[in-house]
């Protein structure tokens, strides 16, 4: 007998249907079908339903009653609430990881920055982010709150920065003159001075500066004809 194909697990299927929605492989408020999804990842429709479950306790997409699901929508009110939520929670797990951080996640933290700086944002003649900074920026901004010592508010803050990460890679978050590595060395200066006034500010005002951008971003994609 031929062998049977193994069907995907469900946490690969939602690892692979996250990184769709986050790297824009769907549109914004579009309808995830079942069986476009079941062929495309080699699925069942509860392995899938599971995922798309999952992405929903995420803010990634949203459930409808009696529909079913679609990717999250984009507007200027979610992204200004989402901005200062995350600020609240970022800056209060900052100033705990400041207080409460050992060495180990000074290391930590400077080992993170460190390969930030090292990875190329861009591709050479493009204005596209590149994945592997796109992951050494993620992992800097994750290291700074490692040390907060609070599982729950960390896992808050992970998906907080999923819906904002959404936002940001469905608009156009290059501006000319911003020094963001110039923001990130003073963001790890502060918090290796244990500085929490300084660093939870500098933080609050790096996220402020992407929103800014991002709603700058949506305005004009708003007022273009369709």
């Amino acid at each position: 007998m031929p062998a049977t194909k193994q069907r995907a697990s469900t946490e690969e299927v939602y690892a692979a249907l996250r990184s769709d929605v986050l790297g824009g492989a769907f549109r914004p408020a579009e309808k995830l079908k079942f069986s476009p999804l079941c062929e495309r990842y080699g699925a069942s429709v509860s392995v899938i339903r599971e995922a798309l479950t999952r992405l929903a306790e995420q803010g990634l997409v949203e459930a409808e009653p009696r529909i079913g699901f679609r990717v999250r929508s984009l507007s200027l009110a979610d992204l200004q609430d989402l901005t200062a939520t995350r600020i609240d929670l970022e800056t209060l797990a900052f100033r705990y990881s400041i207080e409460r951080g050992d060495v180990e996640w000074e290391s930590a933290l400077v080992a993170a920055h460190h390969r930030l700086e090292r990875t190329p944002m861009h591709e050479e003649g493009s204005t596209t982010l590149t994945d592997e900074w796109e992951s050494a920026h993620a992992a800097f901004h994750i290291a700074l709150l490692a040390g907060c010592a609070s599982p729950w508010l960390l896992g808050m803050t992970h998906t907080l920065r999923d819906a904002a990460e959404f936002y940001r890679r469905w608009s156009y978050t290059q501006q000319p003159g911003r020094d963001v590595a110039g923001e990130h060395r003073d963001i790890l200066t502060a918090a290796l001075d244990r500085d929490a006034d300084r660093a939870s500010d500098l933080l609050a005002q790096h996220y402020r500066h992407t929103a800014q951008i991002v709603e700058e971003s949506l305005h004009t994609e708003s007022s273009q004809p369709s």
